[in-house]
Order: C-alpha cells, then sequence, then structure tokens
C-alpha cells in the first residue's frame, strides 16, 4: 500500500511536506531579497515618480502578476506572476521608506518576523480555526479598506488606529493563507501560488509596522 501511494504521488507530481514548505520559504526569501535590493537601488528613481502613477502601476502591474500566478498550472509562470507582484510591492515600499530611519526599518523588519513566525505556528496547531476565518479576515480587510478611504477624503484620518487593524488583519492572514496552502496539493506549482498571498501578507505587516515605528520615534 505504501508503495502505491508513493507511485501515484510521484505521478501526479506531488512532493514531501518538508519539500514543499521549503519551497515556499525560498520562494519567499527571494522575494523579500528582490524587495530589498530594490528599495537600496532604486528608491530615489520610484521617489520621482507621481504617487498617482506608481499605485496605479502597482495594482496593475500586482493584480496581472496574481492572475497569471493562480491560472497558470507552469511553475516557471507562476514564478513570473509572482515576481510580477514583488516588483511593485518593491517600488511602493522603497518611496515609503524614504525618510524612514534604519532603526525603525530594522525594527520593524524583526518585528514582522516575529509575528510571522508566531501566526505560522499557531496555524500548524489550528489549521481548521484559521481556514474557518477566510470570509471574517475578507470583509474586516474591505471595512477597512473602505473606511480608510472615506477617512483620508474627509479628512479624520487616524493612522496609528488603522495601521493596527491592518496589522491584525494580515497577521491573520498569514495564517489563513499558511492553513491553506497545506491543504492544497504538495506541487512546486501550487507552493509559488501560495507564496504569492503570504508575501502580500508579509509585506503589508511590515509596512504597517514601519508607519507605526517611525511614527514613535
Amino acid at each position: 500500500m505504501g508503495n502505491r501511494d508513493f507511485y501515484y504521488s510521484q505521478r501526479e507530481g506531488e512532493m514531501p511536506l518538508a519539500s514543499y514548505n521549503s519551497i515556499i520559504g525560498a520562494v519567499l526569501l527571494w522575494g523579500f531579497a528582490l524587495s530589498a535590493i530594490i528599495i537600496k537601488l532604486a528608491g530615489p528613481y520610484f521617489a520621482t515618480w507621481n504617487p498617482i502613477v506608481l499605485v496605479i502601476a502597482y495594482f496593475a502591474m500586482a493584480i496581472a502578476g496574481i492572475i497569471i500566478s493562480r491560472k497558470s498550472d507552469k511553475p516557471i509562470v507562476s514564478f513570473i506572476g509572482y515576481n510580477m507582484v514583488v516588483v511593485p510591492f518593491g517600488a511602493v515600499l522603497s518611496v515609503c521608506l524614504q525618510g524612514v530611519s534604519a532603526v525603525s526599518v530594522l525594527h520593524a523588519a524583526a518585528a514582522t518576523a516575529g509575528v510571522t513566525l508566531i501566526m505560522l505556528l499557531l496555524s500548524i496547531m489550528f489549521p481548521k480555526a484559521f481556514l474557518s476565518l477566510g470570509r471574517v479576515l475578507f470583509f474586516s480587510l474591505l471595512a477597512v479598506i473602505v473606511i480608510e478611504i472615506l477617512c483620508l477624503v474627509f479628512g479624520w484620518y487616524h493612522p496609528t488606529i488603522i495601521d493596527w487593524i491592518v496589522v491584525l488583519i494580515f497577521c491573520g492572514y498569514v495564517g489563513f493563507d499558511w492553513a491553506l496552502a497545506q491543504e492544497k496539493r504538495h506541487t512546486l506549482d501550487n507552493a509559488i501560488d501560495s507564496c504569492v498571498d503570504l508575501y502580500i501578507d508579509i509585506a503589508n505587516i511590515f509596512l504597517r509596522l514601519v508607519a507605526l515605528l517611525d511614527d514613535n520615534n
């Protein structure tokens, strides 16, 4: 029975769970490294862009990358889609980090790593609990986006409160997306697809923590 199960698993292109999760980790590290390079080398360049143009370019490229990654069952195409998400987010981060102290950036990076690790461990321990949060997280994030837009329009913006709420929501998303990744077939393509969501979750946590920590300095 064991040999037959192994045969079917190999035939379907699946891999051991440890290898699957290692690939997720490696692809995420690639995304973080690429973002760091963009921030280091291209920050001043993207700072010259019109903010509205930059945001529109980000959303257009990132959405296209998400669609490409999810629609494709070829790992190389999904990896291209993943990079189409990472590059514009790196550009946005490079602009947001202009003028932010290195201490705040390092503290935010350490805090992001810490909360991400905690959420991953909790997701491993309570996968069903996190999987049940999908709709709650989606509508919570949607509500925050609407509220944030209204606050900006009417001048009611309280960044500290909103930033903390967004951090909490994306912490939940880290646990949800990790649990969801474990539910998928353990293929190379699914590992890369899972990284798209996890990268967005972690990058948003980092961005908001940078804003919070920089405000406190």
